[in-house]
């Protein structure tokens, strides 16, 4: 209790002191700041593209690929396959219709509105049941197209990031012009950079009559995929592989989150042995300015470890302090900033927005209080060990 009395007393009298040193406590905070802001900022693209790509999938959804597809781009089906399969075991029916949808997924050239450069956006052509299949889905602007029409609705996130995709905008594709006539949202995710329309016009527009990339469909429950699963497995009239929709879509983001997440972290490495020399220089500043105060401390009985321990604690503080204007900062600047990049497993664009979370926040501080940490500890091994006597006669 006496070693953690000396403790407390040192470092309430350090932390006194900062306001006389406040220029060079500033420049530790405001490196560990800039480190933490563009670690959390970074990271955040991670968890942005992430909760887009995930929040496109249900559990209670399953997506029914060509066996052996890994995309819906490489992906295709004949209609006697589509019709076979609407038929299957674990789908759920309404009013004896079942809910499925079979689709076809093309890719179509549109110019960015912040560039003008063009990127490739995906178009998806439906059926009438897609609507109570993606019961998440919902018209914002306009209203919903007419199957059998050349009219579309389009994602939130496509119309914020390209042209041409107001209501009331006529979009050139080929030698077909389409009509905008809504604007749709699902929760922030991967199919708000969508163009949706008819299939059957999609088809005809494309050539690929009775052909089609993927179904989707409503499972009775989510156990009840295994059963789909089990029954397309015997079926020798259709080859496909049925995925449960939200773990497709989790495989999906894997690769971008990780090379995100990579590079987050070797950046803000980089960034942090900047800010350590910092944090050093600070703390050796702190301790050469009052080497006879704690020469004073020492010589009143005050043990070497408690000067050890306020002194990292000093320097944690400082860090502490970085980390939440940093954090602070990068929430404020990056938190719902709209963007679009491109998914490496479809070429195709995909619109998200930063999302600075609290774990993001959480694990910018860490890393500011672990810059803190490393930073004060050679300085504080240095308060201990200076000579009482040689310390007494500094100025």
């Amino acid at each position: 209790m006496s070693w953690l009395r000396q403790t407390i007393a040192v470092l309430l009298l350090n932390l006194r002191t900062i306001p006389s040193r406040l220029g060079s406590s500033m420049v530790a905070i405001i490196g560990i700041a800039g480190v933490v802001i563009v670690f959390v900022s970074v990271l955040s693209i991670s968890a942005g593209f992430s909760a887009a790509m995930s929040g496109a999938g249900s559990r209670e959804r399953a997506l029914i690929l060509r066996q052996g597809s890994d995309t819906e781009m490489t992906s295709g089906l004949e209609g006697m396959e589509t019709r076979i399969l609407k038929d299957a075991p674990g789908i759920r029916h309404e009013g004896g219709t079942p809910l499925v949808s079979a689709e076809l997924y093309v890719i179509v050239d549109l110019p960015k509105k912040t560039t003008g450069t063009t990127a490739n956006v995906p178009m998806r052509g439906i059926e009438p049941a897609a609507v109570k299949v993606r019961d998440e889905a919902s018209i914002v602007q306009g209203r919903m197209f007419q199957f059998g029409s050349n009219e579309i609705v389009v994602g939130l996130g496509a119309n914020r990031q390209f042209q041409n995709l107001n209501v009331g905008d006529t979009l050139v594709t080929g030698q077909n012009r389409w009509q905008v006539v809504g604007v749709f949202e699902t929760d922030g995710s991967v199919s708000e950079t969508e163009i949706w329309c008819d299939v059957q016009t999609l088809q005809s527009v494309y050539r690929r009559v009775n052909s089609f990339s993927l179904m989707l469909a409503k499972l009775d429950s989510p156990n009840s995929l295994e059963t789909l699963e089990a029954w397309t497995a015997k079926n020798p009239q259709v080859k496909v592989d049925v995925h449960r929709e939200s773990e497709y879509y989790a495989s999906r983001s894997r690769i971008m989150t990780g090379l995100v997440n990579g590079l987050g972290f070797g950046i803000a490495t980089l960034m942090a042995i900047g800010a350590v020399f910092g944090a050093v220089l600070t703390m050796y500043t702190a301790v050469a300015s009052r080497a006879r105060e704690i020469a004073t401390l020492r010589a009143l009985g005050f043990n070497s470890l408690s000067v050890v321990v306020s002194v990292l604690a000093e320097s944690i503080v400082l860090g502490g302090i970085g980390g939440v204007i940093g954090a602070l900062g990068a929430y404020a600047a990056f938190d719902g900033f709209q963007t679009s990049t491109m998914n490496f497993q479809t070429f195709s664009q995909v619109a998200f927005a930063f999302r600075v979370t609290p774990t993001l926040f959480i694990t910018g501080l860490i890393y500011a209080l672990a810059i803190g940490l490393i930073g004060g500890l050679l300085p504080a091994v240095r308060a201990a060990r200076l000579p009482i006597s040689k310390a007494l006669r500094e100025l």
